[in-house]
């Protein structure tokens, strides 16, 4: 069922919420075998939490996620819930309070069913974690659903629960929805406040970032936890509700983004496909990017990550290695020998990019681009080895996503058609800062218009 269904049908008083509760907990366990894509699951407490939403509405409370079986990442806070980031230093931690987006969203009505798996503190492209080891493709167990909001996408991949919050730092609720065919949302930087839980290593790229099934769900959970507060002062107040015609909105497409990457001709024939499609619907519609910083001086935009690891592990992870995920370790290693003028220079690399694409957004009102440059990848692989018969560094599947986070920018991914083996490929839908709304209009009506082709129908 979707969210939105969900919420009406509790709220009518045709669907009993604590029995949904029971069951999707069932359900959750049934699939750890197979997917792992959940640290916890705990039936009791959602069935008191579903008592209290019933008891919520009896009052005449109004609740627009009444009884929706919620995931959250191994990275957000849930009070009373363990949130370890996937790691060993963090195995009997406990939040103490709620995250401002998941006590939101527990006003709203929304029950939390469990904790999805993360990549150890969310800072890697697939998710096999020291503490819960591999998450597999809700399609096929030999591949990644990526990273690092693995556990969300598989779980509502599977169709286990309809929505999730998760984190988006560099792509990571962004490229596992894709590869799961599912949506996901990386709002404006700012547009969920976020000022309780863990210190993380991306100094203002990162955004709490709803996933679901389709886009109307995205948009109702968006719409529940989004705004600013006074607790954060990176918080913004974005745009209201787009009251617009989307047919008349101006479109930029680049099958590239602009960049010279490789994308698998599976990839681009799916996105070709898609844009087709939408040509015929839009009226300003044509290929362009940003004029993005030179490739030399984007290839140090991951030095605040690694910075920032060294800065709150490099102490543990000289004395006990063994402790954390090795990739993670090779990250924490960067860090400490950084030189602070490599850091300096990624910082004003990341001015650059957020005025290049503020100078585009002056001629535009959106731009399409694929999400991933390839379909998911065996697990036991940090990233495909090759794209497009070219070789790739691990990160060469994440290069349409990171430039966004530091553009500050709403983007969004649609699954717009299918790759090989009948592997989901996403359509990454991006708006100016703030226009968020505007992002998720233009997706909503994507999503028909691809449903309507057969290119991709929400199950």
């Amino acid at each position: 069922m979707r969210a939105r269904d969900i919420a009406r049908q509790v709220s009518a008083g045709s669907l009993d919420p604590v029995a949904l509760a029971r069951e999707t907990a069932k359900a959750c366990e049934a699939s750890q075998p197979r997917l792992n894509a959940f640290t916890i699951i705990d039936g009791a407490r959602a069935e008191a939490a579903a008592r209290a939403v019933q008891a919520r509405l009896q009052r005449g409370e109004t609740l627009p996620l009444a009884g929706v079986p919620l995931i959250v990442k191994d990275n957000i806070w849930a009070e009373g819930w363990p949130i370890t980031q996937g790691s060993r230093l963090f195995a009997d931690h406990i939040a103490p309070r709620d995250a401002l987006a998941v006590a939101r969203a527990r006003a709203a009505g929304a029950v939390i069913i469990g904790i999805g798996t993360s990549s150890e503190f969310a800072s890697k492209g697939l998710t096999n974690t020291p503490l819960y080891g591999i998450t597999r493709h809700p399609d096929d167990p030999d591949l990644t659903p990526g990273g690092s909001s693995g556990g969300n996408a598989a779980a509502i991949g599977a169709g286990l629960v309809p929505i999730g919050l998760g984190t988006d730092g560099g792509g990571s609720s962004r490229r596992p929805p894709a590869h799961c065919g599912i949506v996901g949302f990386k709002p404006s930087f700012g547009a969920i406040a976020h000022p309780y839980g863990f210190a993380e290593p991306f100094w203002w790229l990162s955004s709490i970032s709803p996933i679901a099934r389709d886009v109307a769900d995205c948009a109702l959970l968006f719409e529940a936890v989004a705004g600013d507060d006074p607790a954060d002062p990176e918080s913004r107040i974005i745009a209201p509700a787009f009251a617009g015609e989307v047919t008349a909105l101006r479109v930029a497409y680049a099958p590239k983004l602009g960049l010279d990457v490789p994308v698998d001709p599976d990839v681009a024939e799916a996105f070709g496909k898609a844009l087709a499609v939408l040509a015929r619907a839009v009226s300003t519609f044509r290929e362009a990017a940003p004029d993005w910083p030179e490739a030399r001086l984007r290839q140090d935009l991951m030095a605040s990550q690694f910075a920032g690891q060294a800065a709150f592990h490099g102490a543990e992870w000289k004395r006990a290695p063994e402790q954390f995920d090795p990739d993670i370790g090779v990250q924490i290693e960067r860090g400490l020998a950084m030189p602070a003028t490599v850091l300096a220079g990624a910082m004003e690399t990341s001015l650059l990019v957020r005025r290049a694409v503020a100078r585009f957004f002056a001629d535009f009102d959106l731009l399409l681009s694929p999400t991933t440059p390839c379909v998911a990848w065996p697990h036991h692989q940090l990233g495909p080895p090759e794209i497009d018969g070219q070789a790739v560094d691990p990160r060469g599947h994440a290069a349409f996503t990171p430039l966004l986070n530091h553009a500050w920018t709403p983007a969004i991914s649609v699954p717009c058609g299918r790759g090989r083996a009948g592997l989901p490929v996403g359509m990454q839908i991006i708006g100016a800062v703030g226009q968020d709304r505007k992002v998720l209009a233009f997706a909503a009506f994507a999503e028909r218009l691809f449903a309507e082709a057969g290119l991709w129908s929400p199950s």
